[in-house]
Formats: structure tokens, C-alpha cells, sequence
């Protein structure tokens, strides 16, 4: 049975900004070096952190666990729901362990080559070691035993509630001797099946990416300036429409054809973010009118404009990876966007 035009433009859109994500964390390895990334990834994690993980306790029913439990059942449900394969073992009400599995999300393909170790040591800061801060319990901690780009066996480690307050320099700490117990199949936990339907778990995969990417641009401007980050992220953006455009229109059975076809795949891409799209057409061009924008909703000013600056590069992007060429316009159109296509006929 053909799945639903809404799940594949949904799935298609979490594949096209996945791969942004990952393409942009190369961009700034490579051009800024492991100090920048690494800070750049803490940011983005401790804002990830500080948006989403209390926020979610309730939603996946972890408010009266213990908190070590709690934890590690919060980052095996949410990264799985995000498409993250995360296995979870517990020890005990003030022990349990959470382990990535390959292939890595955050590195997916040779990403893993390509990143360097602070960009693991920036996120496991941003987010683990902040944990007990955030549950107000200053016991609480993240121990890591094995981590990504030193070739061990993926990142791995475990929340411990100690008999004391740790200092903040302890609230992440590694052990590089230790090794997570058994994997138990009937112990890992399971988001609710009647509140999770397939689709919604499609959406939440969409909005994971999606929100890496939101983040991850307004954090990078704190990191290396707002000019800079709009080239980076423009550059970046592009690279990744030319590179998939081919998979995602495969993804959505939209053809690699002239102007009207453009305009249907870009139609049909921005219906997989919940938003409104028509196409309407003149002789040899075609505009797309684009409402709703997930892509920048809740955000303003200065965020909102750098969002924009670079997303709109990742659908130029798809233009030039088409056979036949074609410019792409983005002007506004009250609080949505128009989209002018047409045959591209010089530089």
C-alpha cells in the first residue's frame, strides 16, 4: 500500500533538514575549527535543554520516577522518537545507563569522520551535566564510559543520584573502565501507544531535525557573529538542496522537470512542515504562496530574519541541482512568503 502524500512529504522533510544539520556542523568544523563547534554545540544543547526537557516529563509520563531513572528513560524516548537509536539499562532507582546505537544521528554516514571530539564534549555539557540542575537536585549526575569519535563502542554512560551535592566540575565525569550492563528488551521504555500514533511519531521525527536547525542557527550566531553565521548557514543550506534534491523529490514522486514542476515539489515539500502552499501559474514562471512557516514560528527579529536568510537558500539550492535551471525568488507576502520560479538564463 502507497503511504499518504502527508507522511512521505513529513518524512522528506525531517531526511532534507537532518542533513542540514549535519552539513552545517562539517561547515563549521572544517572552517572554524574544534573550539568553535564544541562551543557552538554546547549552546545549542543547553538551549535545547532548557526548552524541552522539563516541558516533556509530564508528556512522557516520567514526573514521579526517580530521577536517574527519569533521565535516562527522557533521552532513550525522545531520541527514539526523534529517530535516535538509544537502548536503556537500569541499575537501580539512583543508577541507570542510556547507550547511543550506530549509526549515530548526530554523525549519520561519514559525518563521523568529519566532527571532532568537543563537539561530543559540548553537548554532554550542555545537556547531561545540566540535568540536576534543572530537577533542582544537586546530586545528580552524568557519568560517560564511552564516547563517538574516539572509536569505543558509541557514546555510553549513566545517571548517578550520589550521597552528596557535587560541585558543578562534577556533574560530568568519565570513566573510561566501565561497561554498561546487559541490554534487556522488556525494560526499555515505550512512549504511550494512545497517544503516540504513527503519524504524530512522524511529525515528532520532523520537528527533532527541525529544531536542531532553528536552534542551531541562532546559537552559531552567538558563536562566531550574526554575519557570519548567515554565510555559513547560507552556504551550507545550499550545498545540502543541491546534494538532495534528488532524494527528496524520489521521496515525494515529484518529477525533475521544468518551472510547473518545480512548483510542485516546492508545494508539496512545504505541505510536509504543516504549512500552505499554492502554486499558481503564468507563462514560463510559476509562484508558489507559502503560509504558515513551522520554520520560524515563535521566533522574531533578528532570529527570524537570519532563519529565513538561510532557508531560503536550501530551496535555491534545489533549483540548481534540477536539470533544467532555475532561479528561485523568496519576497514576503504578509506573514508568508512567495516563491517566483523561472528558467535560469545567465549567471
Amino acid at each position: 500500500m502507497t503511504e499518504p502524500m502527508e507522511i512521505r512529504a513529513i518524512r522528506a522533510q525531517a531526511h532534507l533538514h537532518h542533513a542540514y544539520l549535519l552539513g552545517l556542523q562539517l561547515m563549521v568544523s572544517s572552517r572554524r575549527g574544534p573550539e568553535v563547534v564544541g562551543d557552538w554545540m554546547f549552546r545549542l544543547f543547553r538551549r535545547q535543554h532548557l526548552e524541552k526537557f522539563l516541558s516533556s516529563f509530564d508528556k512522557l509520563g516520567l514526573a514521579e520516577l526517580p530521577h536517574a531513572v527519569a533521565c535516562a528513560r527522557y533521552h532513550v524516548l525522545s531520541n527514539n522518537m526523534g529517530g535516535v537509536g538509544v537502548e536503556y539499562m537500569e541499575e537501580s532507582d539512583r543508577k541507570a545507563w542510556v547507550r547511543f546505537r550506530y549509526p549515530r544521528w548526530m554523525y549519520h554516514g561519514p559525518t563521523l569522520c568529519g566532527v571532532p571530539v568537543e563537539v561530543s564534549r559540548g553537548f554532554l555539557r550542555g545537556w547531561y551535566a545540566h540535568n540536576g540542575v534543572s530537577l533542582e537536585n544537586p546530586r545528580l549526575g552524568y557519568v560517560c564510559v564511552s564516547e563517538d569519535m574516539t572509536g569505543e563502542f558509541g557514546l555510553c554512560g549513566y545517571f548517578q543520584e550520589y550521597d552528596r551535592d557535587l560541585a558543578p566540575e562534577e556533574r560530568l565525569r568519565f570513566a573510561k573502565d566501565e561497561l554498561p550492563p546487559p541490554y534487556d528488551p522488556d525494560r526499555q521504555p515505550r512512549p504511550p501507544a494512545d497517544q503516540w500514533n504513527p503519524l504524530r511519531l512522524e511529525k515528532a521525527n520532523r520537528n527533532y531535525a527541525l529544531e536542531y536547525v532553528r536552534n542551531g542557527l541562532c546559537e552559531l550566531a552567538a558563536v562566531v557573529g550574526p554575519d557570519d553565521a548567515r554565510e555559513l548557514g547560507a552556504t551550507a543550506a545550499r550545498l545540502i538542496g543541491l546534494q538532495y534534491f534528488q532524494e527528496t523529490a524520489a521521496m515525494i514522486g515529484a518529477a525533475d522537470g521544468d518551472v510547473a514542476a518545480a512548483a510542485d515539489y516546492l508545494a508539496r515539500m512545504f505541505s510536509g512542515m504543516g504549512d500552505d502552499a499554492v502554486v499558481e501559474g503564468r507563462a514560463g514562471s510559476a509562484t508558489v504562496r507559502h503560509a504558515g512557516l513551522r520554520v520560524v514560528r515563535g521566533l522574531t527579529g533578528d532570529e527570524r530574519d537570519l532563519l529565513l536568510h538561510c532557508w531560503q537558500h536550501l530551496w535555491q539550492g534545489t533549483m540548481s541541482s534540477q536539470r533544467q535551471l532555475k532561479t528561485l525568488e523568496c519576497r514576503p507576502d504578509g506573514d508568508g512568503l512567495q516563491w517566483l520560479i523561472a528558467p535560469r538564463t545567465s549567471r
